[in-house]
């Protein structure tokens, strides 16, 4: 598990960004700050996972000091986003029982975004167990 600083901003008549500073290109939004904090965990995670997949390094987290020093950052927002990584995924196939009327809403969801429907399940699930992790007492 690894922790990195995401740093939220708003500019007049926009949603509020998040961008990552050890993740150059890796941003997402929200309508409200904690609608944009809460994809600020799932963008980073999938970013990651890419890059896990891709064969690239994963950076070192940069501390707050530093960022906050980066003219770049100093008016936003910055806040922890916890990873969760693996540097091996192993891929294993399943077998699960759905309903009908739910596979065809996952489908036609998954299709809408340009997914898979196992890319989306594994980003549902991941989304749940991340929220999950995030709420106190848990």
């Amino acid at each position: 598990m690894a922790n990195y600083i995401g740093a939220a901003h708003k500019d007049p008549n926009s949603d509020y960004s998040v961008s990552f500073p050890d993740f150059p290109g890796c941003i997402t939004a929200g309508d409200t700050i904690d609608e944009a904090k809460d994809m600020a965990h799932e963008a980073l995670q999938f970013h990651i996972e890419g890059m896990i997949e891709d064969g690239e390094r994963i950076p070192e987290p940069s501390s707050l000091e530093k960022i906050m020093a980066d003219p770049d950052y100093a008016d936003g927002v910055a806040f922890l986003v916890i990873t969760v990584q693996d540097a091996n995924p192993k891929t294993v196939r399943v077998n699960i029982t759905v309903p009908e009327n739910t596979l065809h809403r996952i489908d036609a969801f998954a299709k809408k975004r340009g997914m898979s429907r196992s890319s989306f399940l594994i980003r549902a699930a991941q989304s749940v167990i991340n929220s999950d992790l995030r709420t106190p007492g848990r």
